[in-house]
């Protein structure tokens, strides 16, 4: 198999890490690609349509992408029971909440990285933040006992979204008010798959 990457992706990371959770990384070949929001790696289009990483080409020639669907194809490859039936639909929920958390941040980046100063627009970026905080005051309030219990997708998914939002949003304090999700990220953070992923830049 192989996988096109970039190093500090979030959605990468969560596929890097299931990887690693199930005993496959080494079965993977890992391909960084060129990709941005503005110019997509012209490879990665060939293989999916939407230009977005991360992408798996599987070993008979099959592309799959979203990480979701690659995270969801790993877990059911290895038999590791990452999305339990007798759980799925929390663990369905959950990741899809860490996933739009991850969307907005990212969203948030964007509009720095990508417009021309006068036209940003901080009531846009502060639009997504709020977005970002009603996930993460969710995770407090509903979700903890499920962040305790058996490894699942969804876990992997909180963790990497908060790993993202210490890397590009650091300066606003995530962890203020929420100190069961902190003490929870703190212990999530130190697993081997986790520390293997950290992500530089």
């Amino acid at each position: 198999m192989k996988l096109l990457k970039l190093s500090a992706s979030p959605f990468v990371r969560k596929v890097v890490v299931t990887l690693h959770e199930t005993g496959q990384f080494d079965e993977v070949e890992m391909v960084t690609g060129a990709n941005s929001v503005m110019e997509p790696d012209t490879e990665l289009t060939a293989l999916n349509p939407i230009g977005k990483i991360p992408a798996l080409v599987r070993d008979d020639g099959a592309t799959l992408y979203d990480s979701r669907v690659i995270t969801r194809y790993l877990s059911d490859r290895a038999g590791a029971g990452l999305y339990p039936d007798a759980r799925i639909w929390d663990v369905l929920t959950l990741e899809a909440t860490a996933d739009g958390l991850l969307e907005a941040a990212l969203s948030m980046v964007y509009e720095l990285r990508y417009r021309a100063p006068e036209i940003q627009s901080q009531e846009w970026i502060e639009a997504q933040w709020l977005k970002v905080t009603r996930c993460l005051d969710a995770l407090e309030e509903r979700w903890m006992s499920h962040l305790a219990g058996p490894l699942d997708a969804g876990q992997i998914a909180v963790g990497c979204a908060l790993g993202y939002l210490d890397l590009r949003h650091d300066d606003r304090n995530w962890r203020d008010g929420r100190p069961k999700l902190a003490a929870w990220e703190e212990k999530f953070s130190q697993r081997p798959s986790m520390q293997a992923t950290v992500p530089q830049g």
